[in-house]
């Protein structure tokens, strides 16, 4: 997020005053630079306070993929841990214990062919662990290329354009051409015909996403591997797969065991996963892990001391807070295999719920229903003219509730529609109340004769589901 520079006008170019009762005099302060001198730490903290109530609730907020709420054992343990430096591994080495574990149980949950040698580490986000992975695919092709003696200076990356935006940010930072496979028709993700066709000497690797954040929607990841291996066979080309499991990572392993996504599939080299999002873990930490050794090069890993030894650390932040790895390891000791499943089939239960009766309420058809990741989209029928989706957002954010509305990425741009995002901590009796609010609105959205706002109106928190323009790739 770039920030701006502050308003200069109206509100915005008053400076802050605190109430006497908190003080004994009045004080006013500047919003925009440092106060000459020092104040009360309470009359701080109410200042401060007081601004913070005009945040939006984030139980309703339904825009969000992120953790919302953690039980109080889980936010003392992150109390107490938070001037903890996760990259302190001298001074935190039972901190760093935790990591490791966390490693190994993701990393037995993913089926990696060896857990003890699988590579992994925690990062702030599920955005840099699929960094970390595109620079570990980048390195990987650039060393192969260099090894035969051929130039590593245009490399690509195959993906579906629904990918989160980190994805192109990694592109973008770190020089690798994006292609994009557009949708087509009634297919919102990525396909394995279509990016096989994009590949070439140049490909690093596809990304498949298994949660897309447009519709939930679980991208094939066997049938790209399948495809990929017939690649190599016709023309030796070997190009692996990362997968970005942000969401879907967290809850395949429980909700569909059958699926194979992930390291049982040889070419799967990468996963990323979010412990913020279905991990269950307040922001900010996520998880990256390769399949073994080899799928991480050694000029990307750095050593760092640990208990008078060396550990290995690859990563784009230096200092972060260990307090999140805690409670992703608190998290997995305090649910377990089965609790994690409970905790995600509610959500599943609670998202295919509400979509069926979204789409029974007559103006709305689905676009997903929830049954992958428990997320939803749906759209306006076509005879639906006098509103959009862009109103009935508005609408219920009058009610408090955050319900994006967006359109979908190149080839389906005509597409506008709603998306639901169900968290732990969204129940069904939360469920009920969002569509008591929706039932509430919708008489008077079915009486206006045009609509009242279109995208250009939207607020800006769709969080990841920003249509994007594929760029134009070179010949091949």
């Amino acid at each position: 997020m770039v920030l701006k520079q502050p308003r200069h006008n109206g509100r915005g170019s008053r400076d802050l005053e605190a109430n006497p009762i908190f003080s004994r005099e009045p004080v006013r302060v500047p919003r925009y630079a440092l106060p000459a001198r020092e104040m009360d730490p309470r009359t701080a903290y109410q200042m401060v306070h007081d601004e913070l109530m005009l945040d939006g609730n984030a139980r309703l907020n339904l825009a969000t993929f992120v953790t919302t709420w953690a039980e109080p054992q889980a936010q003392r343990l992150m109390a107490e841990c938070a001037a903890k430096n996760m990259i302190d591994k001298d001074e935190y080495p039972q901190t760093a214990e935790l990591e490791l574990r966390c490693v190994h149980m993701l990393a037995r949950l993913w089926h990696a062919p060896d857990p003890r040698r699988t590579v992994g580490c925690s990062t702030t986000g599920s955005s840099e662990a699929a960094m970390l992975g595109g620079l570990a695919l980048k390195r990987r092709w650039q060393h192969r290329r260099r090894a035969q003696g051929r130039p590593a200076d245009r490399p690509n990356l195959v993906m579906g354009v629904n990918v989160q935006i980190c994805w192109e940010k990694f592109a973008d930072y770190f020089e690798v051409e994006p292609r994009y496979v557009p949708l087509e028709g009634d297919r919102y993700h990525l396909s394995p015909e279509a990016a096989v066709a994009l590949c070439d000497e140049n490909t690093i690797g596809v990304v498949a996403i298994l949660g897309s954040t447009f519709d939930g929607s679980y991208e094939p990841v066997a049938d790209l591997a399948a495809r990929l291996d017939d690649l190599r066979e016709r023309t030796g080309l070997d190009v692996p797969v990362h997968v970005d499991g942000a969401s879907g990572a967290m809850i395949a392993p429980f909700l569909d065991p059958e699926l194979e996504w992930d390291f049982r599939l040889p070419r799967v080299a990468s996963i990323n996963t979010s412990g913020h999002k279905y991990g269950l873990v307040m922001p900010g930490v996520g998880w990256a892990l390769w399949r073994d050794a080899e799928a991480l090069p050694d000029d990307l890993v750095f050593d760092v001391t640990y208990l008078g030894g060396q550990v290995p650390t690859f990563a784009l932040n230096f200092s972060r807070p260990g307090a999140q790895v805690v409670a992703q390891y608190y998290n997995f000791l305090r649910l377990g295999f089965e609790g994690y499943r409970r905790v995600q089939q509610t959500c599943r239960d609670v998202a295919t719920r509400l979509a069926g009766h979204i789409a029974a309420l007559g103006p709305f058809e689905l676009v997903s229903d929830g049954g992958q990741a428990p997320v939803f989209a749906f759209r306006l029928r076509e005879e639906i003219g006098g509103f959009t989706v862009y109103d009935v957002s508005a609408a219920l954010r009058e009610h408090g509730w955050l319900v994006p509305a967006y359109t979908f990425p190149p080839n389906r741009t005509d597409l506008a529609v709603l998306r639901i995002v169900v968290r732990n901590g969204f129940s069904h009796d939360l469920a009920d109340l969002l569509l008591d609010d929706l039932r509430r609105v919708l008489p008077r959205l079915r009486r206006q004769t045009r609509p009242c706002r279109t995208r250009e109106d939207a607020a800006s928190f769709a969080h990841g589901a920003e249509a994007r323009r594929p760029r134009r790739h070179s010949d091949h």
